[in-house]
């Protein structure tokens, strides 16, 4: 038999290696529209259907938007790529500035990846006891991160971010998450327009937490003006004291300006055992590894639907604003 094996290099001689000319200068344009850059993958998430969650109730169907798929993996990538846009565009966000914003993880690693593609840098306060990979996954973007009394939660955060901006106008861009409408806007123009489209203009109820509240604020003001008669339920911990990270209990915190209470229709409470409860159903009965925030609307829906008469048809909506992966280090899975 005839040895296939490779020739070594020394049998090749001295000869130059060939050389492979690159494509010609008219085609470079086309070559840089191949792929997409994983900014232009913000949005445009799926609708999952939960079955077995909701099994039992007649006429009811309830969908969530997967946000874990932005390249962020979290719904914050939508609000944080609009403010950071639109910062950008007005002159706010330039060379040599810092973005600072307070957060309690998910918008924090928003900004911290448009920060690693876009070239600027990120520094973020936010409370010491947020899950410790939201900490390193905020490391391996290489944001800078203050860490706040975890008593305080996210107002402390919040508190320390605007003593920062304050102190060194000239060298923060302060982003302000609470207060920025771009915000809320990116759901206004985004979130809410692809429901619509995907429950083909079926959807009846919309169902979403408060944390800035710029994703119930955005996506209720524009789904009330396709339709004025979609009932928009907005959801929060039942207690100042919670451990549904992201969310706010707006009676005990610094009410976010973007808030608007008279778009809700209704507001329901949620308890952190509730949320961890609904995390590990999900998980075990639909397959779906959502956090914490994600798993309490879940829980609110499902309480909603079994309110709503049988002989309705409905279809509730609501946001999986991230993915379980954040919170595998919570004690809750193993209890």
């Amino acid at each position: 038999m005839h040895s296939t094996s490779p020739k070594s290099v020394e049998q090749f001689g001295s000869a130059s290696p060939p050389q492979f000319d690159g494509p010609p200068s008219s085609d470079l344009a086309e070559l840089a529209k191949l792929g997409q850059s994983s900014l232009d993958r913000v949005g445009n998430t799926p609708l999952v259907r939960l079955e077995r969650i909701a099994a039992g109730i007649p006429g009811a169907r309830i969908l969530g938007k997967a946000e874990w798929l932005n390249p962020g993996g979290s719904v914050k990538d939508r609000p944080a790529a609009n403010i950071v846009n639109e910062a950008r565009r007005e002159g706010k966000l330039i060379p040599g500035k810092i973005l600072l914003d307070s957060t309690s993880g998910n918008t924090g690693i928003a900004y911290a990846m448009l920060g690693a593609a876009y070239g600027f840098p990120v520094t973020l306060c936010m409370p010491e006891n947020v899950s410790v990979e939201r900490k390193r996954i905020l490391n391996a973007y290489g944001a800078t991160l203050i860490y706040t009394d975890p008593a305080e939660g996210s107002d402390g955060a919040l508190r320390k971010a605007r003593e920062l901006a304050g102190k060194y106008p000239e060298k923060y861009f302060y982003a302000d998450q609470y207060s920025n409408p771009a915000n809320w806007q990116a759901h206004y123009h985004g979130t809410a327009n692809e429901i619509w489209q995907q429950t083909q203009g079926r959807i009846t109820h919309f169902v979403s937490m408060l944390g800035t509240s710029g994703t119930f604020v955005g996506t209720s003001r524009r789904l009330k003006e396709l339709n004025p008669h979609i009932g928009c339920i907005s959801l929060q911990p039942d207690s100042p004291f919670h451990g549904i990270e992201g969310a706010k209990h707006m009676a005990g915190a610094i009410v976010p300006k973007i808030y608007d209470p008279t778009l809700a229709d209704a507001d329901l409470g949620i308890s952190t055992e509730e949320a961890y409860v609904m995390a590990k159903r999900l998980a075990r009965e639909e397959g779906l590894l959502v956090g914490i925030s994600a798993a309490a609307a879940v829980a609110g829906c499902l309480k909603l639907a079994r309110q709503h008469p049988p002989d309705q048809a409905s279809v509730f909506v609501t946001i999986l604003c991230d993915s379980g992966d954040k919170y595998l280090s919570e004690r809750f899975w193993e209890e």
